[in-house]
């Protein structure tokens, strides 16, 4: 998985769950926790994410992880990229595919 997918996949599932710990986070998007941390600090760096604290139990503080009109504005433009890309990788698979379809006479 490239940076910007994961960026991608950490903005998209942000905006469903911003109350999600960086373990779900690290679980859904499959990588580790700590490639998790590392992506999740460069988009609070990069100011598309703000993190605010809320009370999960009168025991502990847990965090929500919100998207800022910057990462609004990130998540669109990063998510229009990776759409492109795998539109382009599926006509050249599409081509590929009848290519050896060609090859083997099937129809």
């Amino acid at each position: 998985m490239t940076t910007d997918e994961l960026s991608v996949a950490i903005l998209r599932r942000l905006v469903d769950t911003p109350q999600a710990s960086q373990r779900e986070l690290a679980r859904d998007t499959g990588v580790s926790l700590g490639k998790l941390n590392f992506a999740l600090r460069a988009l609070i760096d990069k100011g598309w994410v703000k993190v605010g604290n809320f009370s999960r139990s009168p025991n502990k503080l847990g965090y929500a992880y919100l998207l800022t009109p910057a990462g609004i504005d990130a998540r669109l433009q990063l998510t229009r990229q990776f759409l492109a890309r795998k539109m382009r990788e599926y006509d050249h698979l599409r081509a590929e595919i009848e290519t050896l379809k060609g090859e083997i006479g099937h129809d």
